[in-house]
């Protein structure tokens, strides 16, 4: 039994150093690797944000107006209608598809709307322009008094002054990862002369 007790105690303390030898150098390749994948993917998303904050970062589209046109113009008894055209280019600056929603082009008089023309909904490819040519007639609306009827220039007689406006609204998905909304808009004062509803001019 004495002999027995000795042999209990010396088991426990039989050495097994390979186990814990072997982990060491397998815990700091594991390490490493972790550590080297960390830096990889802050890398890539640092470059990932300078791309998209320099050469893709998103822009709202440029409406330019060209031209406005009065084709055929009525002025009787105080009233006037008349119908109005609009020429104008949306520019996509951005490197990704501008998909606009429907809008509208608006003609306020006192700021009453007294034309309106539907413009549906499309997509304008990246940086490109697309061309829109919008006709309409204004249903006869009466002249009130106030500053946008006034006398013209020279011999010109009295004008008229109204306001265009056009908004378009969409998005534009860069790197086909990040979806960004854009709006594009387009406000202009136009006046005509009341003696024939020439326009006179206008200013965007």
């Amino acid at each position: 039994m004495h002999h027995l007790h000795h042999i209990t105690q010396i088991l426990p303390l039989s050495p097994s150093p390979t186990p814990r030898a072997m982990a060491k150098p397998e815990n700091r390749t594991n390490l490493a690797s972790c550590f080297v994948a960390t830096i990889f993917l802050i890398f890539l998303l640092i470059v990932v944000f300078l791309l998209y904050f320099t050469l893709f970062k998103p822009q709202d589209p440029k409406i330019a107006v060209s031209a406005v046109q009065i084709p055929s113009f009525s002025a009787t008894n105080g009233t006037v209608n008349f119908t109005f055209s609009q020429y104008a280019s949306v520019r996509n600056p951005n490197r990704g598809t501008f998909s606009h929603y429907d809008s509208s082009l608006q003609l306020l008089y006192h700021g009453a709307q007294v034309g309106f023309m539907f413009v549906p909904a499309g997509k304008i490819a990246a940086g490109r322009t697309q061309y829109m040519a919008a006709t309409f007639t204004v249903q006869s609306f009466p002249l009130g008094p106030g500053p946008t009827l006034v006398n013209g220039p020279g011999n010109v007689g009295p004008t008229l002054e109204m306001e265009s406006k056009i908004e378009m609204a969409g998005r534009v998905r860069v790197l086909h990862l990040f979806s960004h909304h854009v709006e594009a808009k387009a406000e202009c004062r136009v006046v005509i002369a009341l003696t024939d509803g020439s326009v006179l001019g206008f200013r965007c």
